[in-house]
């Protein structure tokens, strides 16, 4: 259910070529550039990371029968990465460029045994994505849409402080790890909801998805910072909504289809829910006069908790780290793991 951000140590390696065979070298026995092969940025080739292989040893050039290492630059695109790694067998190590790995999932599990290594940009984002569910939240919370929308001043009492609160955060990875950080100012009381009971720094406790609705049934503020998989795909249903108090709000900054949507509408039109900071839907990009746009207390924000200014420079630096440990020199980051799908 979480993304898994840690700096894992390379695993052993079937489908490579030369000094690749039995295991990746480590920092200590780093192989050249020149032993590995050269590596390819496809379908776009952003100056900025062809700089960051280049910095980690490695060499950049189009992709060819030579090709070891792939970078690929784009969201989507999953047949068209399936024809290349099926034309070149011997590439052994893909990076993909986004946290959320579900756009490739097919992809993912038909290559699941072929030996190669797969990294995202999990964990890369963090700090930008969790700034912005802080912003959504406070906005909520002080009941900015009605306010902005108003037009005339209204002097009602209306908003509430994130102060104190009671907060879980619905995932463990490196989000919801950098938004403890930014929530611990607040002193809020927080629960992370994830696969594992293995404690988080920062959350007051840990609970297993199965103590979800445990979880919710005090919570003020809901943030879902999950990983989208095919067993977290709804996971905040009606039922789930339902646990939560009178009042609380829910911030989705991971993906739309983690909230039933038609649940989450008709949370906010009855007023049970207090509200909601979308930066993610289901559908997504969301139709212009879906219900969600004019929902009580709701604000939508088009998938840009990470802009194209942030993200850049952040995926350049998971490319130079990846690009080193396929060297030799460290230890792969954003290891997707093939069975949880992530």
């Amino acid at each position: 259910m979480t993304e898994h951000d840690a700096v894992h140590g390379p695993p052993r390696h079937r489908a490579v070529p030369g000094a690749l065979v039995d295991a990746w070298p480590d920092a200590a026995a780093a192989a050249s550039a020149a032993d590995i092969g050269p590596i390819a940025i496809v379908p776009d080739t952003e100056p900025r990371f062809a700089e960051a292989v280049n910095r980690a040893g490695g060499v950049v050039a189009p992709i060819s029968a030579d090709t070891r290492g792939l970078v690929w630059t784009s969201s989507e695109g999953e047949d068209e990465l399936e024809a290349l790694l099926s034309a070149h067998p011997w590439i052994a190590w893909v990076q993909l460029p986004w946290a959320g790995v579900d756009a490739f999932a097919g992809l993912l599990q038909r290559h699941r045994d072929d030996g190669r290594v797969w990294t995202s940009a999990k964990g890369a984002y963090a700090q930008p994505v969790a700034e912005h569910a802080l912003m959504l939240a406070l906005a909520v919370l002080r009941e900015l849409p009605a306010r902005i929308r108003a037009g005339e001043w209204a002097a009602d009492e209306r908003g509430r402080s994130l102060y104190g609160a009671d907060v879980v955060l619905v995932g463990a990875g490196g989000i919801a790890v950098e938004l403890l950080r930014l929530l611990e100012p607040f002193g809020v009381r927080a629960t992370v909801v994830r696969r594992s009971d293995v404690a988080v720094p920062g959350a007051a406790r840990t609970v297993t998805t199965d103590r979800l609705a445990e979880a919710l049934s005090t919570a003020e503020v809901v943030f879902v910072v999950a990983a989208l998989t095919d067993g977290t795909r709804g996971l905040i249903g009606r039922d789930e909504l339902a646990a939560l108090p009178e009042g609380a709000i829910l911030v989705n900054v991971a993906r739309g289809g983690l909230v039933d949507t038609t649940a989450l509408v008709d949370a906010l039109e009855s007023g049970r829910l207090g509200g909601a900071g979308l930066d993610v839907t289901d559908p997504e990009p969301l139709p212009a006069r879906h219900p969600l746009w004019d929902a009580p207390n709701c604000i939508v924000t088009p998938h840009v908790a990470d802009t194209e200014a942030m993200t850049v420079p952040l995926f350049a630096e998971r490319v130079r780290s990846n690009t080193a440990a396929f060297l030799g020199n460290g230890r792969f980051e954003g290891l997707i793991d093939l069975d949880a799908g992530y």
